[in-house]
């Protein structure tokens, strides 16, 4: 079965966003745990909490995605700006308890001159602090495009993270195909490479989710600038290779394409559309 949604907003309570995802034809969503510009949280309203729990399983909802703030970094050379990662972190670990067996993505951080191997040891520190033995959240790296001193742009930095923490199993990684793109993996031509490379340096039972999202730069860029599904430089084969490769298909597909609610949904539809007309023999001849 395909799983796949969009970024939505949570503005108007969790409970309407996952109906509203439920509405464009989504059967998996991503949001914001907190204000993506800032450190606040939205206050804890327990019955619209569960109200969205409500929404799993029979009543459409797979497993979905909370992404964390962009401005938190847990390599940033301020110890107040580690601790105030880790303290955000756990505060929103213990809001994802409300529905349980989901995923938490951050973006692991920019080392802002520190180098790799100083931050990958700062990002392992904090994870030790918020990760509990009998939390039902698998927390995810995020793999990143290389944009100025972002870590986790190579699969050997993101390993060197999870090499370091302490409950490694509650970690997994999110791939952005963007983002990889960006940071030069071929996964437009040389996809079974590129995820034979990835189980090599980490392994693909540790691949729980997926960024489904075009790229407007030229592969190895290391820009980051998303594009609509098919109207950029990867192409749509590329993005419907990954959505069908055997061991991709079972992972929850999470649009982050620059558009609205209602190109959202089209996208969707589109990607719905296609997936039923491929098979073995008309695959590869493109869309």
């Amino acid at each position: 079965m395909l799983t796949i949604g969009a970024h939505m907003s949570v503005a108007k309570g969790y409970a309407r966003m996952g109906r509203e995802a439920l509405e464009i034809g989504a059967n998996t969503l991503q949001f914001f745990a907190r204000n993506p510009r800032g450190a606040k949280a939205r206050a804890l309203d327990e019955r619209d909490l569960k109200a969205f729990a409500g929404l799993f399983g029979e009543n459409g909802l797979c497993r979905v995605v909370a992404h964390a703030p962009y401005t938190m970094n847990a390599c940033s050379p301020d110890g107040h700006l580690r601790e105030l990662a880790a303290e955000m972190m756990a505060g929103d670990l213990k809001v994802m308890e409300y529905f349980p067996g989901n995923f938490y993505n951050f973006h692991p951080g920019s080392h802002v001159g520190q180098g790799v191997r100083t931050a990958v040891v700062q990002i392992a520190d904090v994870l030790n602090k918020v990760l509990y033995p009998e939390m039902h959240t698998t927390v995810l790296l995020e793999t990143m495009a290389g944009k100025g001193t972002e870590v986790g742009r190579s699969f050997e930095e993101l390993r060197e993270i999870i090499d370091r923490v302490e409950l490694a199993e509650k970690v997994g990684i999110c791939m952005d195909s963007c983002h990889m793109w960006d940071a030069g993996y071929d996964i437009a031509e040389n996809l079974d490479g590129v995820l034979q490379e990835f189980d090599k340096v980490i392994g693909l039972y540790r691949l729980k989710a997926f960024h489904l999202n075009d790229s407007l730069n030229e592969k190895g860029s290391r820009k980051d600038r998303h594009a609509l599904l098919g109207e950029g430089k990867m192409g749509m084969k590329a993005l419907m290779d990954i959505i069908a490769h055997k061991e991709l298909c079972s992972l929850p597909f999470i649009l982050e394409t620059p558009t609205d609610t209602a190109g959202h949904a089209a996208e969707i539809q589109r990607v719905k559309e296609l997936l039923g007309k491929l098979t073995v023999s008309n695959f590869n001849q493109g869309f």
